[in-house]
């Protein structure tokens, strides 16, 4: 999948001017420098602010650097603590980058973006008819309005979808233009976006951010408000169902979490009330698009899809792709679903288009087009290509078709001889894939850095929603900023940031929300929603890694406090003893437990299990696994159980230098609090739908195993049972209890009945099992009922009935014996009846073979 964070020209030895003094703009203006060859959004000609930048300026000038520094600081953690992400493949800071806003927005005057949105409710308007025309009756490329080589030649003009109307009749629902100014301030067109356009929903979290840490301000410059924008897009996609129109299935269908935009995907879906679904979600029955629930098969009415076209169907379209649902355009073609933008749609993104629209919006509109585009031309003609050529230095050569090849721009004036005549044979030899642009220098605007304002350069992306009403113009959008003083592009991939877009009016400011106005008659619902047999999988075991996190830094806990002398009086007997114990549970390697083994040696295996991200069952490795699934789920999360959840990531965060065992101490006791805080939030906060119980299911069962694998452990590795009950009891948390039931030293008969048989005792095998045969009774049936619990509550109920008919004293009395034979025994089966338990709603509600409809 290519980025949308599309790569943007600008000319890198822009002279910049002198810094000049302004009064008005006081201490902000201290190290700011306008350029003087392009245009600044900040000052005018005369070295002066914008007329309608002073407002705002004089409100900053009275907060002062300091103050705005603070600010900007706010909003950046706002993002981070609601978990705001852009993934930037093969970066060295992480996969996941805390997305990067300045708190400086973009001003915009009521009169320009009067005439900038007329020009782009005309471009959409242009680019849908151009889209009916392709996919229809073709009279463009009859008529010579456009050049069969390059719609034919084109990996996006798609064949399967020739002659498919799209449901509704709209050819193009969203649309995202690439803006740029000329030193003149002319607004031009350096691209497209139709298939699948992203940024929308990272230009409203930096509305949100900007408007929380600016309140006043954001007031005062009587700022268009978003929410109308986001009520089209809404209203429009329900409006575009074929069938079930009172109340229609619409479903934002995404790449998945490794895709470089999954928080806008998630946060859209939570935002627009739709579910969020990957192509393994759905499935194609009778030409019709079902979501794959654990009630069963849910139609789906309309697709908002952030796939791109060719992977949507491995049948037809790409064979390879798994991203897609097979039997998805089979459906389109019979109607039965509506797939917002079109399949097929992105033919229209290719930088060789732009050439054409002049003419095309003539002929089509009977209008000139209001909004220039960059020069182009494509080299597919013989005086295009001849211009470009010949002109190579002055021009940006790029790949007029990017989704067959990929590869950043060229910029001519930097190529050496050598590789200047490479590409002029590479031109020559296949025209038609490339085209020349005019390399344009881009717009300034101020950013924060270093305690002052510095103009960066940056690209505008707006946001058009075309309905069967009309086309919609997002007042505002999202400006994005270059990463350095001089560079070539402005790319969120290469490093670059962000600025929210203040779209000002002379009027009252629309107070539109999306939430429905309330009805005359309420009417109660308590119907829990439907879960994707994904979402319900990953929630499972969300839970199981989080309990599995806990109990391992439970258990690290207990062996560190040994280490660290920290322990109670005795304790260090205790030591080899937890060695053997990491060993049996194949933590670490069986030499560490060789007799003489020094205290360091054990420290380092210790803290490699704190600390060693790449060492399966690692402190660092189970919480990898907890942030993917996390993450994957994330639209099912409160705001505030996921500012817990980013608190438990930073909390845990690789340190440098040597860490003393000590503050590895320390690190743990804040974990067990941070994941008490988010297995509070998560099970306290969510409705007790079918995905809670998931959650609970998998946590309950993590518990149980683990519970089980220490006792199993500790028969094995202390079969007198002298030095390891005390710590057992310590990580299972069960220390006081113990204490004010026997006021003794542990003994075995007591610690089997505390944590295998006592049902009133949280951490026991017991109390786990009851609550798990209560859940499993309130999944959903093969008929889509409740109540009916299938061979899962078979393996459980088997389990529960083992440990009734066990007596915890025989067990301690015969351990001494039988060599713990029967506890031994005991604790096989009981791990067999629960592994059997995982292994059974696995198959019955995470796969999904059957053809249920609900």
């Amino acid at each position: 999948m290519r980025s949308w964070g599309n790569t943007v020209t600008f000319h890198r030895d822009t002279p910049l001017g002198e810094a000049t003094p302004d009064p008005e703009l006081g201490e902000l203006d201290a190290r700011y420098a306008a350029p003087r060859l392009v245009y600044d959004e900040l000052m005018g000609p005369a070295g002066s602010p914008r007329a309608h930048w002073r407002p705002l300026i004089r409100a900053l000038g009275r907060l002062g650097i300091g103050e705005l520094a603070a600010r900007g600081e706010a909003a950046r953690q706002f993002l981070r603590e609601n978990g705001v992400t852009y993934n930037v493949y093969g970066d060295s800071q992480g996969f996941e980058r805390t997305w990067q806003l300045d708190p400086l927005p973009l001003l915009i005057p009521p009169g320009e973006w009067s005439r900038l949105e007329a020009g782009l409710i005309q471009r959409t308007r242009l680019l849908g008819r151009i889209l009916e025309d392709l996919h229809g009756p073709q009279e463009l490329l009859a008529r010579h309005g456009l050049p069969p080589a390059l719609v034919y030649s084109n990996p996006a003009f798609l064949r399967p979808c020739r002659g498919i109307r799209p449901v509704g009749g709209v050819p193009l629902f969203l649309h995202a233009v690439d803006l740029t100014r000329s030193p003149d301030g002319q607004w031009w067109v350096l691209g497209d976006r139709t298939q699948a356009p992203s940024g929308a929903g990272y230009a409203l979290v930096n509305r949100i951010a900007l408007s929380r840490v600016f309140p006043e301000e954001f007031r005062e410059c009587q700022v268009e408000r978003l929410a109308g924008f986001f009520q089209v897009v809404r209203d429009t996609l329900r409006g575009l169902a074929p069938q079930n129109r009172e109340n229609p299935t619409v479903a934002l269908l995404t790449p998945g979490a490794y895709n470089e935009a999954y928080f806008e995907h998630a946060y859209l879906a939570r935002y627009l009330g739709f579910p969020l679904v990957e192509g393994g979600d759905l499935t194609v029955r009778d030409r019709r698009v079902f979501i794959k629930t654990l009630e069963g098969l849910r139609p789906v009415d309309v697709i908002l899809r952030r796939v791109d076209d060719t992977f949507c169907d491995p049948l037809e379209l790409r064979a390879d792709s798994f991203l897609g649902v097979p039997g998805l355009v089979e459906a389109a073609r019979a109607g039965n679903v509506a797939i917002a933008n079109p399949l097929g749609s992105g033919i229209v993104e290719t930088p060789a288009m732009l050439a054409f629209l002049p003419a095309l919006c003539r002929q089509l509109l009977g209008e000139e087009l209001r909004l220039p585009s960059v020069g182009t031309w494509w080299c597919g003609q013989e005086r295009e290509l001849r211009h470009v050529t010949g002109h190579l230095p002055q021009l940006v050569i790029k790949r007029a078709f990017p989704s067959a090849a990929g590869g950043e721009p060229l910029f001519g004036r930097e190529l050496d001889p050598e590789r200047r005549e490479a590409l002029l044979s590479d031109i020559r030899s296949a025209p038609h894939a490339y085209v020349g642009q005019e390399e344009m220098a881009l717009p300034t605007a101020p950013v924060l850095l270093e305690g002052g304002l510095v103009p960066r350069s940056l690209v505008l992306r707006a946001f058009i929603c075309a309905s069967p009403d009309g086309v919609h113009v997002m007042p505002g959008g999202l400006t994005r900023i270059a990463a350095g003083r001089r560079g070539s592009v402005v790319s969120t991939q290469s490093g670059g940031s962000s600025k929210d877009t203040w779209v000002l009016t002379d009027g009252p400011v629309s107070t539109v929300t999306l939430l429905r106005p309330a009805p005359a008659v309420v009417r109660i619902e308590r119907q829990p929603s439907e879960v994707p047999s994904r979402v319900a999988d990953n929630l499972f075991w969300l839970g199981r890694y989080a309990e599995r996190l806990e109990d391992t830094v439970r258990l690290l806990r207990v062996v560190i406090s040994r280490l660290s002398g920290e322990g109670a009086a005795g304790a260090p007997p205790e030591l080899p003893g937890l060695v053997k114990l990491l060993v049996a549970l194949e933590l670490v390697p069986a030499a560490t437990a060789a007799e003489g083994e020094s205290t360091a040696k054990i420290e380092r295996q210790v803290l490699l299990l704190i600390y060693q991200a790449s060492r399966l069952g690692s402190v660092r490795e189970v919480l990898a696994r907890l942030r993917h699934i996390a993450f994957v789920v994330r639209d099912r999360f409160t705001a505030d159980t996921w500012r817990i959840f980013n608190k438990l990531q930073m909390d845990a965060q690789a340190r440098p230098g040597h860490l003393p065992v000590t503050e590895s101490l320390s690190l743990l006791n804040t974990l067990i609090l941070d994941l008490a805080g988010f297995n509070g939030m998560a099970m306290e906060n969510m409705t007790r739908g079918h995905g809670w119980l998931f959650l609970d299911i998998g946590r309950r069962l993590e518990r149980i195993l683990h519970v089980l694998s220490l006792l199993t452990a500790v028969v094995r590795t202390d079969p007198e049972g002298a030095l390891l009950l005390d710590p057992l009891l310590e990580v299972a948390d069960s220390v006081m209890t113990y204490r004010r039931r026997y006021f003794a030293r542990p003994q075995l008969s007591g610690v089997i009945d505390l944590l295998l048989l006592d049902d009133t005792n949280p951490r026991s095998v017991a109390f786990q099992l009851k609550a798990l045969l209560a859940d499993v009774t309130e999944l959903p049936s093969a008929g889509g009922g409740v109540g009916g619990a299938g061979p899962e509550g078979g393996y459980l109920e088997q389990a529960a009935a083992r440990l009734r008919m066990a007596d915890a004293l025989e067990l301690g009395e015969a351990a001494g014996r039988e060599g713990r034979g029967g506890l031994a025994f005991l604790l096989e089966a009981l791990t067999r009846d629960v592994t059997a338990t995982s292994d059974a709603l696995c198959l019955h509600y995470f796969t999904h073979a059957d053809s249920r409809v609900s």
